[in-house]
């Protein structure tokens, strides 16, 4: 395979596999070694094996870090700080992308920033979606009521009110009764807890003050 045939079919995806390379009538040992080639030669670059993304001035389409992030492990989701400054419920900009996964954690540091995965049961895996990230590009990421459980179930003391309120929260964005059913689904005393206080606090806040 010739490089100009690789930007063929992969000019237009922000990232891409080795199997794509591999359908039809071709050599696989031959696809791996140009594609060690071109890692070497700049041209593309590798986030981890198997995974590649073409390197400027080829790159058409910068791949989004959630898609990154799910792409580097299957089957996990964005959640945490991340899925919330996403959408806006905290004020922060968050340079790490967290992600949850029912397999072991993981930190993996690329040229395409750093990529946390943390382990939840397998019955926490719920409240996610595919969501829309511009470009054509999709990814999952956790609803903002889940993503902020996640966060809570993973951060030791998280379920203190203090903490909650330093983390500024904008409860216009978050849906409180969906809030309540995903604790109700996950069915820890933590969560619980912590639900208790965000209702708390959500009540405080000016917007939400009975007049």
């Amino acid at each position: 395979m010739k490089f100009q045939e690789l930007l063929e079919v992969v000019s237009e995806e922000p990232l891409f596999e080795t199997g794509l390379l591999l359908a039809g009538d071709v050599d696989p040992a031959g696809v791996r070694r140009q594609l060690s080639r071109w890692t070497r030669s700049g041209k593309v670059q590798q986030l981890r094996r198997g995974l590649y993304v073409l390197a400027p001035p080829w790159q058409k389409q910068p791949p989004h870090p959630f898609l990154v992030a799910n792409r580097l492990a299957p089957g996990s989701y964005v959640s945490g700080l991340s899925a919330l400054a996403f959408v806006h419920v905290i004020p922060e900009y968050v340079a790490e992308v967290t992600s949850v996964t029912g397999r072991r954690p993981e930190l993996r540091s690329t040229f395409r920033g750093r990529f946390s995965f943390r382990h939840v049961k397998p019955s926490l895996m719920f409240g996610y979606r595919q969501t829309d990230l511009g470009r054509g590009q999709w990814a999952f990421v956790a609803e903002p009521e889940k993503a902020l459980l996640d966060l809570i179930y993973l951060k030791p003391g998280g379920d203190d009110k203090a903490y909650l309120a330093e983390l500024r929260l904008n409860f216009d964005l978050l849906r409180l009764e969906l809030l309540q059913d995903f604790t109700g689904i996950a069915a820890l005393p933590k969560l619980t807890r912590a639900t208790q206080g965000l209702l708390e606090l959500a009540g405080e806040a000016p917007e939400y003050q009975t007049l």
